[in-house]
């Protein structure tokens, strides 16, 4: 019989051809969470997925010559792959390219129109591509999205708007009656201190700069804003609004979305406005989890900073990346990654301290009974306290679990797996092995440890699936009863008589010093791919088209030139001086090998005049002049205007 329903979710990924660590960390944990509660005897709805609207995605597939759609095809697919590899048990994969999801969508913002929580009208602000976010100017900072730290672009066009400042006070009233809602409490204050008590204001919800999106249903040159498209997921998976009566009344509200920092804004403040406009419940809790940094900044794929987890699955197994991702962080704050941290965690708690138990226990069965687990026949000084660590780990692990505390919650399992290392030292076996008068002590010292191994292979499974599952193979137990959460409580559980089997180390150790040559090795040859690739996608985008929105950026003025000069180190140079308005500029141009010097003083070019300063030859540029080529022959651009006229 089931104890209730459990929904957790991931953030849907943005399709991104490269995911790294960082974005795996989420999906493991709650890949860890849904397996517990499955395990505790929950009915579990785990989802995860991906949001595959929006400008930024339009672009890239341009960029590759491809539809969006067949672009995003591949991508979701290499991210389905990913989670296999990672054996992540997801229940739901949305992608907001489905149908249902975009039906049920367009159907959420009817209600919210016919209930006059979204109007029409002009959006005029900045808005960050990568982040698919619009910022005030006040929100900006150093003029860049304070999310991304990139360009932001100033957008002017008709837009419909979603009444967010009008749930300025119920979202207030909700952090201060609910403070578990968001966890941990930094997250809560942010969100109080940097957008609540300064003000909300309503959010524009739809764009018609570009077409890759959801349509409005009664207004198609609109498309659907990315963030009520992707929040809506965790509804429209569920059946809502066309069915509520199966998955969506069985399961909703949601126990819990675990989501990056980067996103706790969208999750808690829009989000939250969108339900109660609804009229339907908030999920229960929203966890903001930290990063995992590298040394040297957060990961990002234009830093060239990835960790793939797949390298690291094949080279370690999936077992092991998974606990050190959810042992080493705590789950709430930033942490550090590196190869050597990473080494000597798998070392140091899977090779040393678990695989060497379940090594050592199999052998001493093997050596000392035949390979049989022998019945237990008297209790020892030391049993009493070991058969109760053993058996109360399960009430702890419990409780850390349902805090989201991954990290202490396996440091409860290390302790039973160090306090049965430690009862091995305290009965020493081989000793007793050498009188045959200490026969019933022996017998029973092995099945203990046994016994410990067995409960300690079902604590472990939600984190270590495979894991648990060689232990049983070399217990000599199949899953059933005796592998069951409820087992874990009760210490005599294993059946006797039964014959185990030796297998190669669950971990094997690692010269640690040899594999960090070997990856730095592969690093770098990575590196040099990623390098290879970049370099090729940069050309292409020189090459390929431009957006109105990418001509925009662009600053051409007419510029007088006052001076003209020889470079004094470089034959194919000129040094110009130019009279831009009431500004003068030094352009340094190639030009050398077509005009004289003399001849260029009062023509009137036309300059890139926002181009970043560059040092040719050891003097500065500030800016370019704009040429045309047929052949050997160039001329330059000329316009009879007066100097600093913008050339549109």
């Amino acid at each position: 019989m089931s104890k209730g329903r459990y929904y957790i979710t991931t953030p849907i990924y943005y399709p991104s051809s490269k995911l790294h660590i960082g974005h795996t960390y989420t999906t493991v944990a709650a890949d860890a969470m849904a397996r517990f509660k499955r395990a505790t005897g929950y009915d579990v709805k785990f989802l995860t997925g991906t949001d595959e609207h929006g400008q930024k995605i339009e672009r890239v597939a341009k960029e590759y010559g491809m539809s969006p759609k067949e672009y995003l095809d591949k991508i979701v697919g290499e991210i389905k792959e990913l989670w296999k590899t990672m054996e992540i048990s997801y229940d739901i994969f949305i992608r907001t390219t489905d149908d249902y999801h975009e039906r049920r969508v367009q159907q959420i913002f009817q209600k919210l129109y016919d209930k006059g929580d979204i109007y029409k009208s002009n959006y005029e602000g900045w808005y960050c591509t990568p982040c698919e976010s619009f910022w005030t100017e006040t929100q900006l900072v150093d003029g860049k999205c304070p999310d991304c730290g990139r360009e932001v672009e100033l957008t002017k066009e008709e837009a419909y708007f979603f009444k967010l400042s009008k749930y300025q006070d119920r979202l207030l009233k909700l952090f201060e009656e609910n403070p578990e809602f968001l966890e941990p409490v930094s997250r809560k204050n942010e969100m109080i201190n940097n957008f609540l008590k300064p003000g909300l204001e309503d959010l524009c919800i739809t764009r018609t700069s570009f077409d890759w999106g959801i349509p409005v249903p009664f207004d198609k040159k609109h498309v659907i804003y990315v963030w009520l498209d992707a929040l809506s997921n965790y509804i429209t998976a569920l059946g809502y609004p066309e069915n509520e009566e199966g998955d969506y009344s069985k399961f909703w509200p949601a126990n819990v979305h675990l989501v990056g920092k980067e996103i706790v804004r969208f999750h808690t403040i829009i989000w939250p406005a969108m339900l109660m406009a609804l009229d339907i419940p908030l999920p229960k809790k929203v966890f903001g989890h930290g990063w995992i940094l590298l040394e040297g900044g957060k990961m990002s794929k234009s830093k060239g900073n990835v960790v793939d987890p797949v390298v690291l699955v094949e080279r370690y197994g999936v077992d092991a990346l998974k606990y050190f991702l959810l042992r080493e962080y705590s789950f709430g704050q930033d942490g550090v990654f590196t190869n050597e941290v990473l080494l000597n965690r798998i070392n140091s708690d899977l090779a040393n301290d678990l695989g060497n138990l379940v090594s050592r226990t199999i052998t001493m069965i093997e050596k000392y009974n035949g390979g049989i687990v022998p019945k237990p026949k008297v209790d020892g000084e030391f049993d009493e306290d070991f058969k109760q660590v053993a058996t109360s780990a399960w009430a702890k692990v419990e409780e850390k679990m349902n805090n989201l505390d991954f990290s202490n919650a396996l440091e409860e399992i290390w302790k039973v797996v160090r306090r049965t290392n430690k009862y091995i030292d305290e009965t020493t076996p081989w000793i007793l092995a050498k009188n045959e008068k200490n026969k019933d002590k022996l017998d029973t010292v092995l099945y203990n440890l046994a016994e410990a191994i067995r409960i300690i292979s079902i604590l472990i499974q939600p984190f270590m699936d495979n894991t648990a599952r060689k232990i049983w193979i070399q217990l000599g137990i199949d899953e059933g009863p005796s592998t069951s959460w409820e087992a874990s409580k009760e210490f005599g559980k294993l059946e006797t008589g039964i014959k185990v089997h030796k297998q190669p180390p669950l971990f094997p150790r690692i010269d640690v010093k040899k594999e960090l040559e070997e990856l730095e090795k592969l690093n770098k040859k990575n590196a040099k791919k990623e390098e290879k690739k970049q370099k090729k996608e940069s050309e292409k985008e020189e090459k390929g088209e431009i957006t109105i929105d990418d001509f925009a950026k662009v600053d051409l003025k007419v510029a007088e030139v006052i001076e003209a000069e020889k470079h004094p180190k470089a034959d194919r140079l000129l040094v110009l001086k130019l009279k831009v308005g009431d500004e003068t500029r030094q352009v340094v141009s190639g030009i050398a090998q077509h005009y004289k010097p003399e001849d260029l003083v009062g023509t009137k070019v036309v300059l890139v005049a926002n181009l970043k300063p560059v040092k040719l030859r050891g003097i500065e540029s500030q800016g370019m002049i704009l040429a045309a080529t047929a052949g050997d022959k160039l001329t330059l651009v000329t316009a009879d205007i007066e100097s600093g006229s913008t050339v549109s």
